[in-house]
Formats: structure tokens, sequence, C-alpha cells
């Protein structure tokens, strides 16, 4: 996601100053002022703030005294951002983080546990969001919604092909590719661009071989194990004999304007559920399925993550963020969110009804989702990844060494991050 906007005005100077609630003494008397630096996870910028307006007048009604402001930032380049602030004491009081953030804010001892939040509500979390919020041992985010993909197929291409069934396992998806490819039609969408995560598309593959990205302790890379090695050849199999488009290697984790989202490939298997509803309006609803996710030789696995709210350790209002973290999960917050968001619940006691028809194919697939393998330099491990598996779709590496050749240049930097 790109897209955001700022909601204070004035120069960036004046706006830095608007949102850094920690760092300034109470405006008032009677109230403590506390600041969330929020992104938009309503994608609709005036939505996003009458939906975070209303939330700071409930939280106001809720813990009198306390006074909100919910400053939202665009997602770009918001590590840098909140790197600087946390470091030069600007921060705010309580801030939105992704699962393969916040380890290397935990570790850094940036952020606070708040485990203690949430001790009212144990069980009630799904296991893979509160693991995503856990840093050895210790929780450090409330999840306050949940993100989801699983595969989507354009059902005329399907059937103008004679493929009778939606694919639903790696064996399927390479019978399926050379009656796709006869029409002049790639089965399988694939992003390889840098700037395409690996959560939406190596590492679901990965998963569904049996691989990690990591080893237990974190400490080594494991992608280039046997699993590994299988997946990336499972998918540059499929590349060469023309059953992922060409553009994939440039193509990111769009479905409009790249191959799926044109009718050019039959199939994605990292979507959410926000595009599904797009291919609906695009293609018409008639030519869409959604089924669950992608199964390789050894389970089925997609990508979906937490959204999940980190106090700042330096927060002189611990307490009064606190509440307003507990305030942010309970139930009746968790479906208000989910319904401005489009997003699921993070509780496995609240689901929240949603009018798609897809929401039962989504909610069925929370059983079979990862947030990823969280780890201080995910983001960096990445980077160093992707030009390896592009190599290998074109022709330059194999499969085996160019696994090989990252795992070695991420062993290094976790061993200089260690």
């Amino acid at each position: 996601m790109t897209r955001g906007f700022w909601r204070v005005t004035g120069s960036l100077a004046l706006a830095f100053s608007l949102v850094t609630g920690c760092a300034h003494a109470d405006r008032g008397p009677a109230a403590t002022a506390i600041t969330v630096w929020m992104y938009p996870v309503i994608a609709d910028p005036r939505a996003s703030a009458a939906y975070w307006k209303q939330v700071e007048r409930a939280f106001a009604e809720a813990s009198p005294g306390v006074r909100l402001t919910v400053a939202e930032l665009p997602w770009a380049d918001r590590d840098s951002r909140l790197t600087a602030a946390l470091a030069d004491g600007t921060g705010p009081d309580a801030v939105l983080l992704m699962p393969d953030q916040l380890p290397r804010f935990a570790l850094r001892g940036a952020v606070a546990p708040v485990g203690d939040v949430l001790e009212d509500t144990a069980g009630k979390f799904l296991p893979s969001a509160l693991a995503a919020a856990t840093v050895r041992g210790e929780i450090y985010g409330a999840p306050i919604y949940q993100t989801v993909t699983t595969t989507l197929y354009n059902k005329r291409l399907l059937d103008d092909a004679g493929v009778l069934a939606p694919p639903a396992t790696w064996k399927e998806v390479e019978a399926a590719a050379p009656k796709l490819r006869r029409n002049g039609v790639a089965l399988l969408d694939y992003s390889a661009a840098d700037d395409a995560t690996l959560n939406l598309n190596f590492y679901p593959l990965l998963w569904q071989a049996g691989g990690h990205v990591f080893s237990p302790d974190g400490k080594k890379a494991a992608f280039n194990s046997a699993a590994g090695v299988r997946a990336l050849t499972f998918l540059t199999t499929l590349y060469g004999t023309g059953a992922i488009p060409p553009t994939s290697t440039t193509s990111t984790n769009r479905l409009a304007d790249e191959a799926l989202g044109r009718q050019q490939a039959a199939m994605g298997y990292s979507v959410d559920p926000a595009d599904a509803d797009l291919a609906a309006r695009t293609w018409g609803a008639d030519n869409v399925l959604v089924g669950a996710p992608l199964r390789g030789p050894v389970q089925e696995s997609a990508f979906g993550a937490p959204g999940v709210l980190s106090v700042n350790a330096a927060s002189r209002h611990q307490a009064e963020t606190r509440e307003f973290l507990a305030f942010m999960t309970r139930p009746a917050q968790i479906k208000s969110l989910s319904r401005a968001s489009g997003y699921l619940s993070p509780r496995a006691d609240v689901v929240v009804p949603n009018a798609s028809p897809y929401a039962r194919q989504y909610q069925e697939a929370l059983a079979s989702v990862s947030p990823g393998e969280p780890n201080p330099v995910s983001r960096q491990v990445m980077r160093l990844l992707a030009p390896e598996i592009r190599a290998t779709l074109t022709g330059r590496k194999s499969a085996r060494r160019a696994l090989d050749d990252a795992a070695a240049a991420a062993d290094a930097l976790l061993a200089r991050s260690s």
C-alpha cells in the first residue's frame, strides 16, 4: 500500500511537532494528551479521516481526562521516519506496526511489552496474530485488524482453455498450464520486482513446500533448503514454459495493471479481498472464483498478518496509552475498524459480517495463513533474495546457486546484526 496523506497541515516541521505526543507537556490541567501514529489502513482518505475522528471522540468518552490525537501518516518511508522520531524523543505514544517491523523496534527497546493489555482476552485472538506480535516470548503489539490472502481465478479463462476445476495444488497447476498456454494465456501471475514483497510471492511457495525463511533461532537463513530449491524450481519451470507471464520480472503485488488484472493470467495465489472485489467489478462477477490457499507438496499456505498497536517505551503516558490499546482491541472496535477497512478480525471470537460474496472463502483461509517470519532484518533479507530469484527466472543462475548466494549474504547480515 502506498497511498496516504497527512491530516495535519503546515510545513513538515510543524507536522512533526503536531504529532509528537510523548515529547510535549500536557496541554491542559485536566487532560493528558496522547498521540497515535496511524497509516492508511482505510484506503479512502475522507473515510479514514472521519473514522479516526470518531475514534478520538469515542475514546474521550470512554477515558475522561485523556485527549487522543490520531495522526495519519503515509506508508512511504515509515521505517526511517519512525526510527528517527523514536531516536530523538519526538515519537508518538503509540504506533501501528507490521509484524516484519516489530522485532527491530522491540529488540532495540524502542517499544514496550504490552502483554498486560491482552491478559483479559487470553485465548480470544487468532494464534497467528499473537505469534506475529510476539518477540522472544514477550507480546509487543495489540492486534487490531487482520489481513488475509488466498487464491483467485478467472473462470472465463479457465473455461476457454477446458480447465474444468480451478487448479488447487502444484500438480494441478502444472497440468493446467499447457492448456492455458495453447490459448495464448498464462496460468499463474507472479510479481518479481524489487519492490514486490516476498511475503506475497516466493515465501508462500516456500511454506507450501515445507520450508522456512529463517532457522528456528532466527540467526541463519533457511530458504536454501531442499524445500526452497523445490519451490524455486517449481516457479522457474512455470516461467520457462510460459505459464507465468514474462512481465512478472517487473510487476509488483497488485491486481490492477498487472497480468492477472488485465486478464492475461488466469490465477493468482496471494490476492486480498479488496482485489477480489475489484476483479468482480472489472471482469464481471460471474468470472471470479475465490478458492482456498494454494497447496504445495507439504501443505496449503498463504500470507496474512495483523496490524498491531505498539507503545513507545519512552512515552510518559504509559497507563493512558495502554488504555487506548485496550479500547482498540475490544470487540466493538475490532468490528468497527474491520467494517471501515475491509480487513478481517484478529480475534477468534469476533467475526465481522461482510456483504462480499467472497467473505466466507477469506474467513476460511485464515486457518492457513502465515504472518511471515518476523526478524529484525527481514526486509533487508528480502532485498538480498529478490534479485537472486529474478536471476533464476531469467536463466542466469540455477535455483540452488541463487538460493545459496542469497543465503550467504543473508547469513553475513544476520551475523552483523546479532
